[in-house]
């Protein structure tokens, strides 16, 4: 998951009168038609989320190609983006099915219905996998471990429920909206585009101070402020092998010349460190298995 979030502190700083540099008119004030300049810090990492510097990068095969004739190229280039540090895992992913069964399943239980993973993925003719099927979702033994079962469109859902659901944990934060859970009932519920358009009919606690000469003196948050973050989404292919990569600090100008198989340097799976040598360098299935902890020989 990717999003790019901001941080204006926006209700601990005073509204500076700078002048425009291309007109000269006055900002923040009301006798100039009142555009506003927001006070903007830094931007506000959302939870759970770190920075991937971007860069330049060959994708797709690396040690695979036996002939090494590497005669199809493909150039990717990846911006700064922040993307989640761990996977979504089943915990995650049993909050949002929690808030779905709240708020819809009195009178939409289709809606819970369509988010639930398909816990049958486990199943193998060859491999005794029912653990797993039956436990894997909802056992607090595997509550870090990523969800799956997970199609496209359920992952694009979970994304935009995470959008309203962070959006509305600043806005109460800030002071804007009232909280009040037993409130959410269906429709009831705060959706990001639904207030940026005016269409929110959730409670308001304190809307912003609207300096606009033909304004009504108040206003609710716009994304101008600097105050919302914007949609959470699915990475791109390029996104996401270039995160896997794990760059920071490996790279010449920005650009990873060299071509990889591991996110780390040299082509072995041990490490070979004195002080750790031998040790794997990653979480991974070592061999042939059922996923159970078994390996075939």
């Amino acid at each position: 998951m990717e999003i790019i979030g901001c941080r204006c502190g926006y209700f601990s700083q005073q509204l500076c009168k700078e002048a425009s540099n291309t007109t000269g008119w006055e900002f923040n004030n009301t006798d100039n038609g009142g555009f506003e300049r927001r006070p903007y810090a830094e931007l506000e990492t959302g939870p759970g989320l770190v920075l991937i510097e971007g860069g330049t990068f060959m994708m797709g095969r690396a040690e695979h190609d036996v002939m090494y004739d590497w005669n199809m190229p493909k150039k990717g280039y990846c911006f700064f983006l922040y993307m989640d540090e761990v996977e979504i895992s089943n915990f995650n992913y049993l909050e949002y099915l929690f808030w779905l069964r709240n708020v819809y399943s009195a009178d939409y239980p289709e809606v819970l219905k369509k988010a639930l993973p398909d816990t049958l993925v486990w199943r193998d003719r060859l491999a005794f996998n029912e653990p797993y099927v039956e436990y894997y979702l909802r056992h607090p033994s595997f509550r870090d471990y990523p969800v799956v079962g997970i199609n496209w469109l359920q992952a694009n859902d979970y994304a935009a429920w995470r959008t309203d659901r962070v959006n509305e944990f600043i806005l109460v934060r800030e002071g804007v909206l009232e909280f009040d859970p037993s409130n959410w009932v269906n429709e009831n519920n705060f959706n990001t585009e639904a207030y940026l358009v005016g269409q929110y009919e959730g409670t308001i606690k304190k809307n912003l101070p609207d300096l606009n000469a033909k304004g009504s003196g108040e206003r609710k948050v716009r994304m101008e402020d600097g105050i919302l973050l914007p949609h959470y989404r699915l990475p791109t292919e390029a996104e996401w092998e270039f995160a896997a990569y794990s760059l920071v600090g490996n790279t010449v100008d920005e650009v990873m010349a060299q071509r990889k198989l591991y996110p780390w340097n040299g082509h072995y799976v041990r490490n070979d460190q004195e002080s750790n040598i031998g040790a794997m360098m990653a979480n991974y299935k070592r061999g042939r298995g059922d996923n159970m902890g078994l390996q075939e020989t």
